[in-house]
């Protein structure tokens, strides 16, 4: 399809004929039916892709590589550092995994349309466990694992998942914990109640099991019948994932079969160039997006060799990790946060694990999950000496919305930015009343209505809020993003739109007041947020993580921060208060919790949200602002 094509003419294509354009991608799939209709537009913003088309996601993940002589092939690497175990399943072996799994869920009663919740720590039963629900069609929605009960039972009451699976245990670098007693509490919180628990016992911790409701998985799969594939509409849901930090009732995605398979094989081979036998790695979790699209589906989808890591990038056991498991399984492209690489960039600030491994084989590093400073992206490509790319998507979009296509064509890296839309994303930026603006201009970033295949379709139950997305601004998709296009049609993500302050009239970019600090060569990471002025209306704040081995005098160090700051954007930014910190609050898939720093700052009331690494890390940030004398 793109083969003789430049990104400009795909591009133009994906927006001006996005049926002919999703069309030609859709024969990358096995249909069991083909669609009647690629885009159904007869209930906006309400739309549909490939309608009465019938399809199994399982099928295309799996049976496929098989029944076309792949089966010998590496499906899964599963590395754990924690537990000191690699193994490697093939795809014939996954296949059997996976259908021996479906025909558990069968005999529990799981069938086509159920709910099946998915409570997993980062192992390869979670991925058996997505893709059997896949294969009967039945709708999973994967709850990081360790979640808080609490938590856990607005996602159960809100799914009512006629089963949940779960395993008796996670490890948390050093820490092992016991999934069985949250488990529990959380179906003991929830009004609804499911049918059946499978659990997986980790040798770690045996879970106690509760008869007539609780099932072990290995027994079950034992005694189980092989399941075959399920054939289901390209329109019926795949999975429900709801999105982090949320309070009350969550807000569950919906992701389909059809839309989201053709859109995740594209992305494989036009976005991260990944050919069938390809080791791809995201070093992420099946809890959040990047597992569900980039662990999971797109690799599996694919053809490719995906890893399930259960580790850190640093202390499992050292900043090294990473290096090490690209050279050990030859991984070609790596996709992770940039907070994966600040945090190896702290303990290891001149790479010297780096030295100790041959990691020839990677060609790509992926970055996304918040945005990517510049300097930690100099790092990176000093480092590594491949291209870093950043790209920019959403947990609703479900990959990427702006990009370098390394299977197309790739563009020259301007640092600080994801480079420009990918196709089907008619990115714009406008103001508060909806007016587009010029280039250079900063506003919000939308996307033109219809959003391409393989975003979200929905809400679980919940059209009303769905559509808070799609009518802020009439006939376009609000990401919620701040930002600008500049001349050359590159798009810069400056941050939420709430982290654009108002100091004394003036509207600036918390996300640029960062990119400068963030420069400065004993910063690590760094925060910057606005905190609530009675004279100005809002200043900023820094916070700032020092690297591994720095003893300078912290008041030094603060002070050339505001230099710099009052130097490269001006006096008007009225950047005059830091302080240096242990670490910064972030959830567990890596993103920073600013919107709980600026309730500490303001002394507003605060929950410690659910998704929340270490809660620790408030009480040090609650000191620091107390030693600001911001409260």
């Amino acid at each position: 399809m793109t083969d003789k094509w430049s990104y400009a003419d795909i591009y133009t294509r994906s927006i001006t004929d996005p049926e002919g354009f999703w069309g030609e991608a859709a024969e990358a799939v096995q249909w069991n039916r083909r669609w009647d209709r690629v885009l159904d537009e007869s209930d906006k913003p309400f739309y549909k892709w490939f309608v009465g088309g019938e399809l199994n996601t399982c099928y295309n993940a799996l049976d496929c590589h098989v029944e076309a002589g792949r089966g010998d092939q590496t499906a899964v690497i599963y590395d754990s550092p924690v537990t000191a175990t690699v193994k490697k399943i093939s795809y014939s072996e996954l296949l059997d995994q996976v259908s021996r799994f479906a025909g558990v869920l069968r005999s529990k009663g799981v069938s086509r349309g159920d709910r099946v919740v998915i409570y997993m720590p980062m192992i390869p039963e979670a991925l058996v466990a997505m893709l059997a629900c896949a294969r009967l069609g039945a709708i999973h929605s994967v709850v990081f694992g360790g979640f808080a009960p609490q938590e856990l039972a607005v996602r159960i009451d809100d799914a009512q998942p006629k089963m949940i699976v779960s395993a008796s245990c996670g490890i948390e670098g050093k820490k092992v914990i016991p999934y069985k007693p949250l488990l529990d509490r959380a179906i003991e919180l929830s009004d609804h109640k499911p049918e059946t628990c499978i659990i997986f016992q980790r040798p770690q911790v045996k879970a106690m099991l509760k008869e007539g409701r609780d099932f072990d998985w290995a027994v079950e799969s034992a005694e189980a019948q092989p399941a075959g594939c399920v054939t289901v509409s390209a329109t019926d849901p795949l999975y429900i994932l709801y999105t982090s930090g949320t309070t009350g009732r969550p807000k569950g995605i919906v992701r389909d079969n059809g839309g989201h398979a053709v859109a995740l094989i594209w992305t494989m081979q036009y976005l991260y160039d990944a050919a069938p036998g390809d080791v791809y790695w995201a070093a992420s979790d099946v809890g959040w997006v990047v597992g569900h699209s980039y662990i999971v589906y797109g690799p599996l989808l694919r053809g490719c060799t995906t890893i399930v890591y259960e580790g850190k990038p640093v202390g499992t056991p050292d900043p090294g990790a990473f290096w090490r498991v690209i050279s050990d399984h030859g991984v070609k492209i790596l996709f992770t946060a940039p907070t994966a690489l600040r945090a190896i960039k702290k303990e290891d600030p001149r790479a010297e694990y780096l030295k100790k491994y041959d990691i020839s084989p990677l060609r790509y590093l992926f970055l996304a999950g918040e945005r990517l400073d510049p300097d930690t992206y100099h790092w990176a490509s000093e480092m590594l000496k491949i291209p870093v790319i950043d790209h920019w998507w959403q947990t609703e979009t479900g990959w990427g919305i702006a990009g370098n296509c390394m299977g197309i064509e790739p563009f020259p890296i301007k640092p600080g930015s994801p480079t420009k839309p990918l196709p089907g994303y008619n990115v714009k930026i406008v103001d508060e009343e909806g007016n587009e603006l010029p280039p250079g201009r900063e506003g919000i970033v939308v996307i033109k209505l219809p959003l391409p295949p393989g975003t979200l379709t929905g809400l679980w139950n919940d059209n009303d809020r769905f559509l808070e997305y799609v009518t802020i601004i009439p006939g376009f998709y609000v990401t919620g993003d701040g930002g600008y296009i500049d001349e050359d049609g590159y798009l810069f993500i400056m941050g939420r739109v709430d982290d654009v302050i108002n100091v004394a009239g003036h509207r600036l970019s918390t996300g640029s007041m960062e990119e400068v600090v963030s420069r400065h060569k004993d910063v690590a990471e760094c925060a910057v947020i606005g905190v609530s002025d009675q004279l100005k209306g809002q200043v900023p704040v820094g916070f700032v993580v020092l690297k591994a081995g720095v003893h300078r005098d912290p008041d030094e160090i603060v002070n050339e921060l505001v230099g710099m700051v009052r130097s490269e954007i001006g006096a008007v930014a009225c950047f005059k208060q830091c302080a240096v910190v242990k670490a910064l609050p972030k959830t567990r898939s890596g993103k920073i919790l600013r919107a709980t720093m600026r309730k500490i700052a303001d002394g507003k009331e605060y929950e410690i949200p659910s998704t929340i690494e270490d809660p620790a890390v408030l009480d040090n940030i609650s000191e620091a602002i107390n030693e600001l004398k911001l409260l």
